[in-house]
């Protein structure tokens, strides 16, 4: 079963509801957003390096908090257990934000206190008319590269062991369980949409990545997080072969 892009259209059935599709919701006067190339990097082996570390990774919850919601109110016509998912992500999504923001208020700092960049939900609104790419590209795509990068951060704070270090792996490790879950829900939304209109899944993944694309994922990727979440051998092949 072959899927190209020219031969499917779900708009008619999953059409975007009628509110404003222009206007960035949820998001405060701070942080400042910057775009990727512009963001400075800090090592984590000092207090300000590790607090703007923790900065950006809350940023990346507080973004995926308003992609849980934006998934639900956006897309008509899905199951209500598609909804439940959604729902659940964004308060799960809410309570990793909260962990991290209270992390950096004790040492000091606050959420934005340093600038941001909006990687994540650029990807977000490129998919907005077309559910089948917002599953693909943003759960499993941009959310699941944290599963990768997770351990490799979490590596590089217990190598620093200072006791804010060590207390912010801590938080890393309930994030990173909780996410295998998110990724695995938006995979399990994928495949349904896929199977739905008779599309193949691996097919039309590495077509979507190129009609809106999304970045190239480079090793290493984390195959034991990343089964749990639902990829199958062949797309870990995909991935390893670049």
């Amino acid at each position: 079963m072959q899927a190209h892009l020219a031969t499917y259209s779900i708009a008619e059935n999953f059409a975007p509801s009628p509110a404003d599709v222009g206007t960035l919701p949820g998001h405060p006067e701070r942080p400042v957003l910057l775009r990727h190339t512009e963001m400075a990097r800090r090592s984590p082996a000092t207090p300000e390096g590790r607090a703007v570390l923790i900065h950006a990774i809350a940023h990346i919850e507080f973004n995926a908090i308003n992609l849980a919601l934006d998934a639900v109110w956006r897309f008509d016509g899905m199951p209500q257990a598609y909804y439940r998912d959604w729902l659940r992500v964004a308060a799960e999504e809410a309570m990793h934000f909260g962990l991290l923001r209270n992390h950096l208020r004790a040492q000091g700092y606050d959420y934005g206190d340093f600038p941001a960049h909006q990687g994540l939900w650029t990807m977000c609104e490129k998919t907005q008319h077309d559910i089948v790419a917002r599953m693909a590209l943003v759960p499993r795509t941009m959310e699941a590269r944290g599963l990768d990068a997770t351990p490799l951060i979490q590596r590089k704070l217990r190598q620093v062991g200072t006791p804010d270090a060590m207390a912010a792996a801590s938080i890393l490790d309930t994030i990173l369980r909780d996410e295998v879950g998110h990724v695995a829900i938006g995979n399990h939304w994928y495949r349904w949409l896929c199977e739905r209109h008779d599309l193949d899944p691996e097919t039309l993944y590495a077509e979507l990545v190129q009609r809106y694309e999304a970045p190239r994922l480079k090793p290493p990727f984390n195959d034991a997080a990343r089964r749990l979440a639902g990829f199958t051998e062949a797309e870990l092949q995909w991935l390893q072969q670049g």
